[in-house]
């Protein structure tokens, strides 16, 4: 029997193949099939069986593509409501693999209608168990992500509660030697302190997981119910989505717009503009959105643009645009992006350059922008006077920026920063926006809490 993981670090999801004598079946997609299709060449297996979780709020999975393309069965809860042919698995449905069998758990508390797999080999013994967001290695599934989407909503504290008595109930029964191959690494907004291993075993989390030591339901609900990440716009449409399965990425991708690159644009539509820090700031076009290429592309893009809301896309190049239209596609974006071109060739608009050493001797000459997230600011600020606006509520509190001095804003590093500072500086005109970058390392007067 193989087990192979499938790992995306820039949305941190992990997704799964089981083989075993010439049948295969895969466990949470990615949005692009080809891999599992060349897992399954290469081990000359046939896909029989494509099970979903739960209806994922990150990304887009290629459950249905990949049941087109096939003819591979799609399992799913029966609570999930799916618009798609499927069969139902819920507790005591049970799918053949050859000799070894998969068995579903219900396991409600990330979503209503989560399950976990339960991985049985040729003598009946517990293996593994594939957990999908119910259960990280260091953390549970977060239980705010479905109070107004879905099949069926529910309140974070009563899925909190159905999340306490999942682990209890059922998971912290397994045998200790069962392996957790979950849904999500470090890095992932559907848990807030997920440990930077990408599976465990049972009695590890029981032995190190915050989550799943003794404690009551009333702690175990107000624990879990605090200081969550921060909610990314995209994630209720991509339950939806995923609900109803989602077109083939390849029919998808081939609909996005390729624009000369001096075309006449729109106005009023976003322009996300996806080249690095240093070269957009040399020149950009007017109110171009600074969302660098890099391993959160995909992530930052659906937490400042909505799910119905169209942009134009720009690449340092036609390899560049090729990779973000992937990303964007990862969360559904695709079908958002209203034309794809190269940087024009005209392009006057720049980031100034803030002179450190007067900030350093003139704080109070500048007004300072913090634009990371609540969980960074509650371990407490970098600069005592900076006011706090996150990156993904930034365009809707703009307004809330004095214009009566220059502006500094900062981030961590660096990244989030350029985007927040592209933004500002298309709203507030009258004073100059800086961008302190990667400066922060050499000028805060605090150190930041990861």
């Amino acid at each position: 029997m193989i087990i192979h993981q499938f790992y995306d670090k820039g949305l941190a999801h992990a997704s799964y193949a089981i083989v075993r004598l010439g049948k295969m079946v895969v466990i949470d997609p990615a949005r692009d099939p080809l891999p599992y299709y060349d897992f399954a060449s290469f081990h000359d297996a046939d896909i029989i069986g494509v099970i979903e979780t739960h209806p994922h709020a990150d990304f887009v999975s290629s459950h249905l593509e990949i049941h087109q393309k096939t003819g591979a069965t799609i399992y799913v809860s029966k609570l999930l409501g799916a618009e798609y042919p499927h069969e139902t698995f819920d507790d005591g449905d049970v799918i053949h693999l050859a000799d070894v069998q998969l068995k579903a758990i219900n396991t409600p508390g990330h979503s209503p209608d989560s399950i976990c797999v339960l991985l049985q080999d040729e003598d009946g013994n517990d293996k593994a168990i594939f957990t999908g967001d119910t259960l990280f290695a260091g953390d549970v599934g977060r239980p705010d992500l479905r109070e107004n989407v879905g099949n069926i909503t529910a309140a974070k504290e009563d899925l909190a509660r159905q999340m306490y008595h999942s682990t209890r109930d059922k998971l912290m029964h397994l045998p200790h030697h069962t392996v957790v191959y979950p849904a999500h690494g470090p890095g992932s907004l559907c848990g807030k302190s997920i440990s930077p291993d990408l599976e465990s075993t049972i009695g590890k989390e029981l032995r190190e997981n915050y989550a799943l030591q003794l404690m009551d339901e009333l702690t175990f609900v107000d624990m879990l119910t605090a200081d969550q990440p921060f909610m990314p716009k995209y994630f209720g449409y991509d339950v939806e989505l995923n609900k109803k399965g989602a077109l083939p990425i390849e029919v998808s991708i081939a609909s996005v717009p390729r624009l000369d690159r001096n075309a006449a644009l729109e106005k009023g539509v976003p322009v996300i503009d996806a080249r690095p820090q240093p070269e957009f700031s040399k020149g950009h076009l007017p109110c171009a959105m600074n969302i660098q290429d890099g391993e959160r592309f995909e992530t930052w893009l659906g937490s400042i643009i909505g799910p119905d809301e169209p942009f134009y896309l720009i690449g340092a190049d036609e390899e560049s645009l090729d990779t973000l239209i992937r990303k964007a596609a990862k969360i559904g974006y695709e079908k958002n992006i209203k034309g794809a071109l190269q940087n024009p060739d005209h392009t006057n608009e720049a980031i100034p350059q803030l002179d450190v050493s007067d900030y350093k001797f003139h704080p109070d000459h500048y007004t300072i922008v913090d634009v990371r997230n609540w969980g960074e600011i509650s371990h407490g600020k970098i600069f005592d006077q900076s006011i706090s606006l996150p990156l993904p509520e930034l365009r809707e509190r703009i307004k809330e920026i004095p214009t009566d001095k220059p502006i500094i804003v900062h981030c961590a590093a660096g990244y989030r920063s350029a985007a927040a500072t592209s933004i500002i500086a298309c709203e507030i005109k009258t004073v100059p926006v800086y961008d302190l970058g990667e400066a922060i390392a050499g000028v805060r007067s605090k150190q930041p809490e990861a």
